[in-house]
């Protein structure tokens, strides 16, 4: 593929620094050089020099420096730059998309999607700069006046996963410029072209906004771990926000809190989904398929639990088993493919590891599981999709695993199901298909999913950027994007104003009133 050099920064000599800012933020990364792969073919993208953990001091010493200037412009005029952004985003959708295409190996539909949402985060986020209000409280002392003030937060650090290599740095991205805070990323190092491409679209935005946005105001790390620990570590970063697995999101967490920052975790899913008697099923098979293959199997949000009653399961599986038999599976650049690349071979055999454990805990394969070797590019890792059918939810039920594998379990009593189906350590993503409206509200209400997303009717993935986006538990709490969750980049100030000649304490305390 060639590479869009017009989004893409200059290289250093044969590589990529993996070191950027916007200029003219000193650049040259000083660590060990990287050589991803892509899933398609197994073939080196593009090497890059990595950050060296050192480095992240610089980093954050620039986001400081950023910071200090960037909080005094209006938060409208933050949202005139993140519009500026949107719209290089817009001009370049296809180029950004090809990139995610190339390193995480997304079908173009899903890869232009992911870029959609950049833009959608975008829009979101120039509304929201006109709209960072606090509170005005009824105070009990006359001639006073009890306020709420948001104010930024300070640089904040995004470390994000392979998955969905633009779309979470976005979510945080974006919400926080606005909100005035610098941004530091560590991103995947499978995904430092997109990273890269990315973070060029800011610099280029900075280019036509003029000297109100700062060299330091959106800053790139690429590295291994040990470049995320410096970042979680820095006490100059007061927001980390972090997606990945649930031990590294602990690993985070525990370090961020031993400096009280604050960590911002969207970790495991593992996601079940209830599919009830009353259910329309022509829309539930559809829901199914593409929250269990779509990115074969590789969100967060995808479906791994399928609780089923004991009078339709017969049909659904059958319905499933056509489906999944006639699954274009292959090179996503494709137009026709619908299922890509798992990522590594690390990945085929943490699914082949499960499906094992499933067959010793009673589960029968209903179809898929094996490799596909004809058809797809060599040096790729292609899977069938697999469903397995188990007699209870057993402890492989309770690991997430990272690729396109859904367990099926019958249940009888609808109580039951929304049991099973929360009794996971996880807690991100949950659905329920059901004509039944007592069912579906009990599902979304408080003895329901104890999930961060409910659906009703519809699939576990596709979640918009207007919500929150986050869960609960092993999860990790977090809520990115849309709704309030613009509040964790910023402090809060509670402000009492005397405009009166007298003082007047609170409780009615009196002291000192003789006094002076």
């Amino acid at each position: 593929m060639k590479l869009p050099e017009h989004i893409l920064p200059p290289t250093d000599g044969d590589h990529y620094s993996g070191f950027w800012g916007i200029d003219p933020l000193p650049r040259g990364a000083s660590g060990e050089l990287l050589e991803p792969c892509s899933p398609i073919d197994g073939k080196p993208t593009c090497p890059i020099r990595a950050a060296a953990p050192s480095q992240v001091a610089e980093a954050v010493h620039a986001a400081e420096h950023a910071f200090r200037q960037w909080r005094m412009v209006p938060p409208p005029r933050r949202g005139e730059f993140v519009r500026e952004i949107g719209d290089l985003v817009r001009e370049n959708k296809k180029e950004l998309a090809k990139l995610i295409t190339l390193e995480a190996g997304k079908i173009p539909a899903e890869a232009e999607g992911e870029i959609q949402e950049w833009v959608d985060v975008c829009e979101f986020a120039v509304g929201l700069s006109r709209q960072l209000h606090g509170l005005t409280i009824a105070t009990e002392r006359p001639e006073h006046c009890l306020i709420e003030n948001w104010h930024p937060l300070g640089p904040v650090g995004v470390i994000s996963a392979f998955n969905f290599p633009a779309a979470v740095w976005a979510w945080n991205a974006m919400i926080g410029l606005v909100c005035g805070d610098p941004i530091i990323w560590k991103p995947s190092e499978q995904t430092p072209l997109t990273a890269l491409a990315c973070n060029q679209i800011v610099a280029l935005a900075a280019a036509r906004f003029g000297g109100e946005a700062p060299a330091g105001l959106s800053t790139l790390v690429i590295g291994k771990a040990d470049v995320g620990s410096a970042l979680a570590a820095d006490p100059r970063v007061p927001l980390v926000s972090a997606t990945g697995s649930v031990p590294m999101g602990r690993a985070v967490a525990q370090v961020v809190a031993s400096r009280l920052g604050r960590s911002l975790l969207e970790l495991g899913g593992n996601n079940g989904m209830i599919v009830t008697p009353s259910a329309d099923l022509d829309i539930a098979v559809r829901a199914i398929t593409f929250a269990a293959v779509g990115t074969c199997g590789q969100r967060c949000t995808s479906l791994r639990r399928l609780f089923v009653h004991k009078d339709i399961s017969g049909q659904l599986i059958e319905r499933l088993k056509t489906i999944y038999s006639s699954l274009p599976i292959g090179d996503p650049r494709e137009s026709s493919t619908l299922v890509g690349p798992l990522v590594n071979e690390r990945a085929f055999d943490t699914m082949q590891a499960s499906l094992a454990a499933a067959h010793d805990q009673g589960g029968t394969l209903i179809c898929g599981g094996d490799r596909v070797t004809e058809g797809v590019p060599a040096g790729g890792v292609y899977v069938e999709p697999a469903l397995v059918r188990l007699p209870v939810q057993t402890p492989v039920m309770h690991e997430e695993t990272f690729a396109p594998l859904t367990y099926i379990v019958e249940y009888e009593n609808f109580d039951d199901a929304i049991e099973m189906h929360n009794a996971v350590p996880q807690g991100l993503s949950s659905a329920i298909f059901t004509n039944d409206v007592r069912q579906a509200h009990q599902f979304i209400g408080p003895a329901g999913s104890d999930c961060g997303l409910v659906g009703v009717n519809i699939g576990t993935s596709g979640a918009e950027i207007g919500g929150a986006f986050g869960g609960e538990k092993d999860t990790g709490g977090g809520r990115e994007s849309g709704s309030d969750s613009w509040r964790q980049y910023m402090r809060r100030a509670t402000c009492t104003i005397n405009y009166g000649s007298e003082l007047p304490l609170a409780q009615g305390i009196k002291f000192g009133d003789d006094l002076g």
